[in-house]
Parts: structure tokens; sequence; C-alpha cells
């Protein structure tokens, strides 16, 4: 029986075998551009080819271009030892994985294999493109209801739906991954994808043990691709990431996806369309650079009638605090909503460093009682009125009595502040964080 098994696996394998193998040959080395002559016209963009140089693991590389009838390659590894002449082999498999219940608790890297010393990946059978297509406009959900986030400041005064695509905008250095670990132990999900996309190495580890935790490890998949490997890793970092996501929202499961950040991928992106020549238009970033991040984000978002949820979280690195450069603009129009972190406010110890003013969630009010509605309408306007007049205020040419609600946004604000206010290890569920609003401004629910 054994042998039988045997020889129908080996037949199986045979089959398998492609009739021929299509190669070229390297024709000329540009930095980290490949162009190989002699394949003609059996390569499209995307498409997969390795470089076997003699003495080292196969390269593997994508098709990121065409030039004068040669393909131009660029590698998922470092050059070594390719030269001219170097034979580059068609692959003939599609870009996909296969995800599986087993690949909670892991950590991977870009290409799906394991980086955490656990043993080997244990891949399940179901197949998805790392490119794949969101759902059809006509065929998702419409967004599910409020999600408890663990976060007062984002349950009371942002509320989130499941499904729903949120962006984190900050500068280097003011909280966002604190807050993502915070979103990864405490958020109502079944399931967490990680995608730490172009984070410095030493970062890792101190994100999975300090910040994430036992815990939140648990129920996470974290797929890791640092700053110093290939802009074409860094960018299948954050495919990998989805295409993770998609499986277990396709499984039926409320999904939480979360990618730090957004601009390495656009990062990564640019790398890759300038090298194949394409033209720069703002700051340097190539037309393929946008088309790129809308085809990722909106892959996140309501599943199809029968399936989960996939809510996005994705951080956006604003380059000198600009908010309104091209990135940020760019993503702002295609998620649902916005978490401005601003430096100011984390400069005076007050985290997370949430300006509750500049964001804003899309979802609301829909998703809000009509209490809990004036409730943070009111909030909102004690703020409002308190920063308006705080420069007045700090300098003393305010005087009490002169205006009823400034007086009442002196006596609130302090309160407010403090509410915003979060530790990286506290939990408060939407219920508390509505009743502790509703304690500060004196409002009976």
């Amino acid at each position: 029986m054994h042998g039988y098994n045997f020889i129908e696996n080996l037949e199986t394998s045979i089959g398998a075998l492609a009739d021929y193998q299509l190669f070229g040959r390297v024709t000329k080395i540009l930095g980290l551009l490949v162009e190989v002559g002699g394949i003609g016209r059996g390569l499209s963009i995307g498409d997969r080819c390795n470089l076997t140089p003699v003495g080292v693991a196969p390269i593997p590389c994508e098709v990121v271009g065409f030039r004068d009838g040669r393909v131009l390659l660029m590698p998922f590894k470092v050059l070594d030892r390719v030269g001219l002449g170097c034979r580059a082999e068609v692959m003939q498999s599609q870009s996909t994985v296969s995800p599986g219940p087993a690949w909670l608790g892991r950590v991977i890297n870009a290409m799906g294999e394991p980086l955490d010393g656990k043993g080997p990946l244990m891949n399940g059978e179901e197949q998805i493109l790392l490119r794949n297509k969101p759902p059809g406009a006509h065929d998702r959900k419409r967004l599910g209801d409020k999600l408890d986030l663990g976060i007062k400041a984002l349950n009371s005064f942002l509320s989130t739906c499941r499904g729903q695509r949120m962006g984190i905008f900050s500068g280097s250095g003011v909280g966002k991954s604190v807050l993502m670990s915070m979103l990864a132990r405490y958020t109502a999900a079944d399931v967490s994808v990680i995608g730490l996309i172009g984070e410095r190495g030493r970062e890792v580890q101190e994100f999975l043990q300090d910040e994430l935790g036992p815990e939140g490890l648990k129920k996470s998949v974290v797929i890791v691709s640092t700053s110093d490997e290939s802009p074409l890793m860094r960018r299948q970092g954050a495919y990998l990431t989805l295409a993770v996501a998609e499986y277990f929202r396709d499984q039926g499961k409320q999904v939480l996806c979360m990618m730090d950040s957004i601009t390495r991928f656009a990062m990564a992106q640019r790398e890759i369309g300038l090298s194949a020549g394409e033209p720069p238009t703002a700051k340097g970033y190539p037309p393929t650079t946008f088309s790129e991040l809308a085809r990722l984000l909106e892959r996140a978002g309501p599943g199809a009638k029968d399936k989960g949820d996939i809510t996005g979280f994705f951080s956006v690195l604003v380059e000198g605090d600009d908010h309104n450069e091209p990135i940020a603009d760019a993503v702002r129009g295609i998620i649902d909503g916005h978490i401005v972190l601003e430096r100011s406010i984390a400069d005076r110890g007050r985290y997370p460093a949430i300006n509750i003013l500049r964001s804003i969630s899309r979802s609301m009010p829909k998703c809000l009682t009509p209490q809990q509605v004036e409730l943070v309408k009111r909030g909102r306007e004690v703020i409002s009125t308190y920063e308006d007049m705080e420069e007045l205020i700090r300098i003393g040419a305010y005087r009490r009595g002169a205006d009823v609600k400034v007086d009442e946004a002196i006596m609130l604000y302090p309160q407010l502040d403090q509410f915003f206010s979060q530790k990286p290890h506290e939990k408060t569920s939407l219920e508390d964080g509505y009743a502790q609003l509703a304690r500060i401004l004196g409002v009976v629910q």
C-alpha cells in the first residue's frame, strides 16, 4: 500500500513538471535593475524569473518592465555573483501564498518563510494570489456594527465599524507603533494580521515582546520586511499582509489588518518605478505609486455577503510633519477616516497623542445612538472652544466671566485631556469610555 502511494505521488509530481524550460541570459546590470535577453515574448509584468549564478542559491526576480526587446528584472535578494551571461530561468507558477490556521502566532518574511525559529510553516490548502482583487463593489456588504478598539479616545470620538479602513498619520517618534500594538491587543477581532514594512530591524523584537506581547501574538500573524531589504521584498510584504488577511476573511473571521507603514510601501514602489524608467511626478513618486496604493487599500474592507470583514489600520509616516504631502493626501482620499497624532501633544507627555479635532471617522454618526452623538458633539465643542482661546488663556489676557462657554471649557478641558490619555497596558471598553465622558461633561445617560 505504501509503495502504491509513493508511485502515485511520484506520478503526480512528474505530471506537474513543465514540458520545457524557458530561459534567457543577463545582458546588462545597472544598480538593482537586471536586463535579460533571449526570452522573447514569454513574459509579462509581474512574472517571476530565477537568476542562477554558479555556486550560490537561485535569486528570485520579478519582471518590472521591458526595454528594446529585452526584459527588465528586479531581484528580491542581493545580486551575489551575478554577471553578464548569467542564466535567467522563467518560473511557471503564479505569485501565490497558502496561509492556514497554523500561521497564527507566527512571524514570517515577505516570501512566507518563518523568522521566529519555531520550525517549518505549515501551509494551508487554499492558494491566495499575492496581488488579489478586492470583492466587487456590488458584492460587498455595508460596514458592520461598531467595533470595540479598547482605546477610549478612539471608541468615543472616532468610532470605527467592522470593515472600516482608517489611517494613522504621524511623524516619526510620535507613538504610532505603540498605538497599533494597543489595537492589536485590545480590538474585538478574531485574528490580527500585522505587516511591519520597512521597519528598523532592531525594533522588530521590541515590538513583538514589549508592545504586542504573548497574548497579542497568539491571535496574530506578523509579516516582517525590514528597511535593509530590497524594494521588491518591502512591497511584497505589503501584498502578503493583505493576502493573509483575505484568507482569514474568507473563512468567515473578523480580521484586524494593520500595516506600519503604508508610506514605506509607497517608497518601495517609487524605487521600482523609477528603476524601470517611469517619469517622476509629485516628490519623485511615479504614477504607478498612486494606482498601487489604491489597489492595495481597496483589498481591505467589508467582505462578500457570506464572508467576514477586514478592518484596516494603516500608518502613514508624514515627512517633516507635513500632513499634505503626496502620499498622505492620496491615502486620505482612499480610506474611511484618519487618526492624526500630533507631535506637540506628545511633547507635553500625553499618549496616545491624538489630535481629536483634526481626526475623523466617516462611519460616525451613523453607528452612534442619538445620546452618544450629542455627547461627542458637546465634547468636541468644549475642546474647540478652549483651543481657540488657548493663547489668550495662557498669557492671562482672558478674564473669567467674559464668556460662559470659555469658562466652562477652562474648567472641563484638563479633565478631557486626561480622558484622552491611556497607558499601553490599560484597556477601556466602549461602555466605560462613554460613561467616563458623560461624567466629565455632566451629562445624565
